[in-house]
């Protein structure tokens, strides 16, 4: 099969997770500008937007810097699982171009959305309460990555305390000492938790409703 605009970057893309760095890193390691990769840097200016290329010297860059062979990294892109929906803002969505005449996305012109793929420290933990109602009902299942440490106020967490606790919030000021959880639903107040108590903290990635 052809390696195509989009098997190729998924190629690459593939390449950064097997080696366990993003594809910021994987440019970086092998000299390139980080951001070489970046998904802004998949299409140039046009309507709809014209597919660039990565330069046959990039993707050699990164094949010796990984230790890849050209067979591997073929092999990478054939096979490579696009783990990403389309994404496109509101604003640009008005355009023309984006959408085929029955509505549906057309295959070129769109960024992408990645979705969480099967990995340690990811799980999915169910709604039983209200208390983030309207974002979270309950029986809507989310997804939370406890290996994710960037965490910081206004994200959404599970929590668990050492008393066996699990909570879902939004997570509100924090002090080196102290963490305050936030609930949507106005009917509960804010709870504020030792941070000695909190047995692990993880950013809520995904939810399904």
């Amino acid at each position: 099969m052809p390696l195509t605009h989009a098997k190729i970057w998924k190629g690459l893309d593939a390449l950064a997770k097997r080696e366990g760095i993003s594809p910021s890193a994987l440019a970086r390691r092998a000299g390139l500008d980080p951001t070489s990769f970046n998904p802004s840097k998949r299409f140039g200016p046009g309507d709809p937007p014209r597919p660039r290329w990565p330069s046959t010297e990039s993707v050699m860059r990164v094949l010796t810097a990984s230790d890849t062979s050209l067979a591997e990294f073929a092999a990478m892109a054939d096979d490579a699982k696009d783990q990403s929906l389309p994404l496109l803002g509101l604003a640009k969505a008005g355009e023309m171009g984006f959408f085929s005449d029955d509505g549906l996305p057309l295959a070129e012109g769109w960024e992408r959305t990645a979705l969480p793929s099967l990995r340690e420290g990811l799980f999915s933990l169910e709604i039983d309460g209200d208390s983030m109602h309207p974002l979270y009902r309950p029986g809507d299942k989310v997804i939370v990555d406890l290996l994710d440490t960037r965490v910081r106020s206004g994200d959404r967490v599970a929590v668990r305390t050492l008393s066996g606790e699990t909570l879902a919030k939004e997570l509100g000021p924090t002090t080196s000492r102290h963490v305050q959880l936030i609930s949507l639903n106005t009917a509960y107040p804010p709870r504020t938790l030792l941070r000695a108590d909190i047995q692990w903290m993880a950013r809520i990635v995904w939810v399904s409703q």
